[in-house]
C-alpha cells in the first residue's frame, strides 16, 4: 500500500513543479517539491523491496508445506492409491505442480495485491485531473477485459493437458533410467528413443499450442493502450490549447495512464501463469483429497503382548479394483510361534498379496486377518506394524550407510546386534571392516551390490527389528545354492 501510495503522488509534485513552479518561474518551489519528491521515491523504494522479500518468503512456505503435505499424504497411501496415481505421477505433482504454485504465488503478493489499488488509484487520480480525458478509459477497459477473458477460456483447459504430458515424459525418463542395462541388452535403444522423442513432441506441440494463445495477451493490451496514449495526447492537447486543461495536469494525466496500463500489464502477467497454476492446484488437491482406504480404528485395541505370536487367516477373499476374478478365495491357515510356514504357488497365484495383507498394504474383501487373536484392522497400523518384520519380494536399499539402512529396522541398534543380523545373513562375506564396514557407502537403490547382495543386506534389516513375526516374500531369489542353504540353517542355529 505504502508503494502504491507513493506511485500514485508522484505524478501530482510533477504536476505542481510544472504548473506553480516552471511557469512561474518559482525557483524555491521547483526545490521544495523536488525534495519532496526524492523522499517519496526513497519511501516507494523501501516498501517495494519490503514487498519483494514478503512475497518471496510466503511462497516458500507455502510451497514447502503443501511439498510436506504431499510427502505425508502418499506415505500414508494404500497400495491401490499408489497404483492409482502412479510414480511419476506423484513426482510430478510434489515438484513441478508446487512450482507453479509458487510462482503464481510470488506474482500475486508482488503483482495482485498492489494492481488493483494501483488500477483504482490512478484512475481516480485521472479523474481529478481531467474528467472529459477519462471517459476514454471507460470505453475501452471493458473491452480489454472481455479480449483476455476469452483467450483464458481457451488456455486453462491446454495447460491441465500440458501437466498430463508432464507426467507421460516422467514416466518414460524414469523407466528408460531404471531399465537402461534391459534396454542395452535387447538394443531398444532406438525404440526408447523414438517413444520418449514422441511423448516429448506431443509435449511440446501442446506447450506451443498453449503460449502461442497466452503470448497473445500482452501485446493486445500494449495496443489498446497505445490506441489509448494517441486520444489522449490527440484530446488533451487541444483542451491544453483552449486552456481548458494545464500542461502540468496534462503530463500527470498521461502518467495516470501509463500506471493504468501497468496495472493491467500486472494483471495480465497473473492470467499467464493462473491457468497452469490452476491446473496444478487441481493436481495437487486430487492427491491431498484422497480418503485414506487403510485407517485406524475409532477404538483401538490393545495389543495383547503377553501373548505369543500367532497368525491366522479365517475366510480370507481378496479382489484387486477392477479385476473380474478374485485373486485368494477363501484362504485359512494358521502359524504359531516357533513355526516356519512356506506359502507355494506359481507366479502371479496371489502369494505376495496374501502377505500384503497381514501389514495391512490392502485390506481383505472379506474374511478377517488376525494376530495373537486381534483382527489386524483392530489395530493400530503403528501397533500392528511393530509386531512385523517383513521383507519385500523387491530389496530396497536408500543411500546412505549400511549403518543407516540397518537403523531403519532399530534405530538404537547397537554395531554387535547390526553385525549379528549381517552375519545370520550372511552378508559378512563382502561386509568387512577392511572395506569400511558398516560405513560402508550405499549408493541409490543400493545399485553398488549385485542383486544377491542387496538381497542380504534386506534380509539382515529384516532380521535386526524385533517382532512376533518375520515374513520373506522371495527373498531368496537371487541367492546362489551355498549362501541359500547357510541362510536358512543361521537362525536355527
Amino acid at each position: 500500500m505504502l508503494q502504491v501510495m507513493s506511485d500514485l503522488y508522484l505524478p501530482t509534485v510533477t504536476s505542481n513543479i510544472i504548473d506553480k513552479g516552471i511557469a512561474q518561474n518559482n525557483i524555491s518551489y521547483i526545490w521544495q517539491e523536488g525534495f519532496k519528491m526524492i523522499l517519496v521515491s526513497f519511501l516507494g523504494v523501501a516498501a517495494a523491496g519490503g514487498n519483494i522479500f514478503f512475497a518471496a518468503t510466503q511462497s516458500m512456505k507455502m510451497g514447502q508445506k503443501i511439498r510436506d503435505d504431499m510427502f505425508d499424504k502418499v506415505t500414508h497411501f494404500s497400495e491401490a492409491d499408489m497404483n492409482r496415481f502412479g510414480a511419476a505421477s506423484l513426482d510430478t505433482r510434489t515438484t513441478n505442480d508446487v512450482v507453479q504454485i509458487q510462482n503464481v504465488m510470488v506474482q500475486i503478493l508482488r503483482m495482485m495485491l498492489m494492481a488493483p489499488f494501483m488500477l483504482i488509484g490512478a484512475s481516480t487520480m485521472a479523474f481529478v485531473k481531467s474528467p472529459r480525458l477519462t471517459i476514454i478509459f471507460l470505453i475501452t477497459l471493458p473491452v480489454i477485459a472481455l479480449i483476455v477473458g476469452v483467450l483464458m477460456y481457451y488456455v486453462v483447459p491446454l495447460f491441465k493437458v500440458l501437466q498430463k504430458k508432464t507426467d507421460r515424459i516422467n514416466l518414460i525418463f524414469g523407466e528408460t533410467l531404471t531399465g537402461v542395462r534391459t534396454i542395452r541388452s535387447f538394443n531398444q535403444d532406438h525404440y526408447e528413443n523414438r517413444r520418449f522423442d514422441a511423448a516429448n513432441k506431443d509435449f511440446a506441440n501442446t506447450g506451443i499450442r498453449a503460449f502461442t494463445i497466452v503470448s497473445f495477451i500482452i501485446p493486445i493490451v500494449t495496443i489498446v493502450f497505445s490506441f489509448i496514449n494517441v486520444a489522449i495526447i490527440w484530446f488533451g492537447g487541444q483542451m491544453v490549447s483552449n486552456q481548458s486543461l494545464a500542461v502540468g495536469n496534462l503530463v500527470a494525466f498521461m502518467t495516470y495512464s501509463g500506471q493504468i496500463l501497468f496495472s493491467f500489464m500486472m494483471l495480465s502477467m497473473i492470467f499467464v501463469f493462473l491457468p497452469r497454476a490452476s491446473a496444478s492446484a487441481t493436481r495437487i488437491n486430487e492427491v491431498l483429497s484422497v480418503k485414506d482406504t487403510i485407517t485406524d480404528p475409532a477404538i483401538p485395541v490393545d495389543f495383547p503382548v503377553q501373548q505369543s505370536g500367532t497368525l491366522s487367516f479365517e475366510h480370507v477373499y481378496f479382489r484387486y479394483s477392477n479385476a473380474e476374478q478374485q485373486t485368494l478365495q477363501d484362504i485359512n491357515f494358521s502359524a504359531h510361534t516357533g513355526q516356519t510356514v512356506a506359502i507355494i504357488g506359481g507366479t502371479g497365484s496371489g502369494k505376495s498379496t496374501l502377505i500384503n495383507l497381514i501389514p495391512r498394504l490392502f485390506d481383505p474383501e472379506s474374511g478377517v486377518v488376525k494376530i495373537n487373536g486381534v483382527p489386524v484392522n483392530q489395530l493400530t497400523q503403528h501397533d500392528l506394524h511393530e509386531q512385523i518384520s517383513i521383507n519385500q519380494q523387491q530389496a530396497i536399499l536408500f543411500a546412505g550407510t549400511i549403518r543407516e539402512n540397518m537403523h531403519y529396522a532399530k534405530p538404537d541398534a547397537t554395531d554387535d546386534e547390526i553385525w549379528y543380523a549381517l552375519t545370520i545373513a550372511q552378508a559378512t562375506e563382502f561386509i568387512t571392516t577392511e572395506n569400511g564396514g558398516l560405513d560402508y557407502h550405499v549408493e541409490q537403490n543400493g545399485d553398488n551390490f549385485s542383486g544377491g547382495q542387496k538381497q542380504r543386506l534386506a534380509i539382515a534389516r529384516t532380521i535386526l527389528k524385533p517382532a512376533e513375526i518375520y515374513i520373506f516374500d522371495d527373498s531368496f531369489s537371487a541367492l546362489d545354492f551355498e549362501t541359500d542353504a547357510k541362510l536358512r540353517m543361521a537362525p536355527k542355529e
